[in-house]
């Protein structure tokens, strides 16, 4: 047996103890009776602490959504944000598909929630994100993938001990960014589990604008960047051939940053402008914030039918006082609740492990994927995402089960779908941002609701 399938091995029997210990708290004590500011609504709210490492005091924080109407009949789904270290309650809760979004002192209602069509459980994940910490702060300076991946499936594994009535419930991973890398590697991790003692019934994951083959997904943004004019042709030609991008990122994070790539990339940063939101290029940007900005893979602001500077409200919102007591949270060693992590050190590296096989392997086990793309993203672009599923559909020997064809929400073309094997699937969100639900949330949660419900996206109006 090789290292890699012993310690597999060995993660998922510790797992499978930990999965018959239960969670001291009640559900109950975790039910949110009213967050500052908010309207009237009728569904329930739940957040709180799961602890997924006793010996080390390690506790993630979520919060959860039931869905606005017959809760107990329909999926649960667990939402993630990428970063590495960025919050998915900040992020994914509070400025993208959750039930609220934050405006001044009060909260308003997002009219295309995905919790119309799911149960939304949001996690803040790893420890040193958002209000999830780590007693023993050891653990900030040495996080990676695996360490990620196995934390995420203990809260499962104690999520379900608080809220058993979901435990037998269809499951969906979902979310978008560096979650290219924590779905598939959590998914895979309850396949194995499930081989053992099977607990989880998942259904499905989806992946949005997901980093899944770092040398792929991080070299498509020069063609991205010349063919939205944001460098000029001799750039591009540099860009290409000199130093890619894939280049740049492992010198820099291996300190061994040569001086031509210094040079291209000064170069493409000067051409494209601190003052353009490279996750939705054609946005204009929040100015409060634009000097700030600080996320490797997460954006910033989205476009002209919302509010630019939400994260700048978000951030305000949750490091209210009142808030985090609704909320059950507390800033363990830290003075305020940011977007993205000040205190973890993510092993960076990790981003040249390709995820993508690991998609293949859960479509092999029957796992249908999801791949979107918000198609105004020059940070993952959706070319590099079109071109990973296309390869891992012909290795797979999947046939086009739908042909790429535009797809529509309302009147109007949502973007555009090619589906394989009718389990691995490819769409573009027209007009959406590297935050697909956030800038396009009408299409975004038209394409969930498809996802769900497992058809094609529609092709007629």
């Amino acid at each position: 047996m090789s290292s890699i399938m012993w310690r597999e091995t060995m993660i998922v029997a510790v797992l499978l103890h930990l999965s018959h210990a239960t969670d001291a708290s009640f559900p109950m004590g975790d039910k949110i009776a009213g967050l500052p500011g908010q309207p009237n609504v009728s569904f329930q709210q739940f957040s709180g602490y799961i602890t997924v490492d006793e010996r080390r005091q390690r506790s993630l924080f979520y919060y959860f959504a039931e869905a606005e109407m017959d809760s107990y009949s329909k999926p649960l789904v667990l939402w993630l944000n990428g970063g590495p270290g960025c919050s998915s309650v900040g992020v994914g809760a509070f400025s993208e598909n959750g039930p609220f979004r934050p405006s001044g002192r009060v909260l308003v209602r997002n009219e295309y929630s995905w919790n119309k069509e799911a149960n939304m459980l949001y996690l803040e994940t790893p420890a040193g994100v958002g209000f999830s910490y780590s007693v023993d702060t050891s653990f900030y300076e040495s996080v990676d993938d695996r360490k990620t991946a196995s934390d995420n499936l203990v809260f499962l594994l104690r999520w379900f001990s608080k809220f058993p009535e979901y435990k037998d419930r269809d499951l969906y991973i979902a979310g978008e960014s560096y979650a290219g890398h924590y779905i598939p590697q959590l998914a895979d991790l309850i396949v194995k589990f499930n081989q053992k003692e099977r607990t989880f019934n998942l259904k499905g994951v989806a992946l949005g604008n997901p980093v899944l083959e770092f040398a792929t997904d991080f070299n498509s943004r020069a063609e991205y960047f010349w063919s939205h004019g944001l460098i000029s042709d001799s750039t591009y030609n540099i860009f290409t051939t000199a130093c890619n991008y894939s280049r740049y990122v492992s010198e820099y994070y291996r300190g061994t940053l040569s001086a031509i790539c210094s040079r291209v990339m000064s170069q493409v940063t000067r051409e494209t402008s601190r003052f353009v939101d490279k996750y939705d290029v054609t946005l204009d940007v929040c100015i409060s914030s634009v000097l700030s900005q600080s996320k490797l893979l997460s954006p910033q602001q989205v476009r002209e039918a919302v509010d630019v500077c939400v994260e700048d409200e978000t951030v305000t919102y949750l490091n209210r006082k009142d808030v985090q007591e609704a909320l059950h949270a507390r800033l363990h060693g830290l003075r305020t609740w940011t977007v993205c992590s000040s205190v973890l050190e993510y092993d960076l590296l990790n981003l040249e492990i390709p995820t993508i096989n690991t998609v293949g392997y859960l479509i092999k086990s029957g796992i249908p994927a999801l791949v979107y793309s918000g198609d105004q993203d020059s940070v993952i672009p959706l070319t590099g995402s079109r071109t990973l599923v296309h390869k891992l559909a012909h290795e797979l020997g999947l046939n086009t089960t739908v042909p790429y064809r535009v797809w529509f929400e309302g009147q109007q073309v949502g973007g555009w779908t090619q589906v394989y094997g009718n389990i691995l699937s490819f769409a573009t969100i027209r007009g959406a941002s590297h935050e697909a639900p956030f800038s396009q949330p009408e299409r975004s949660l038209g394409l969930f609701r498809a996802f769900l419900q497992g058809r094609p996206l529609p092709e007629t109006f």
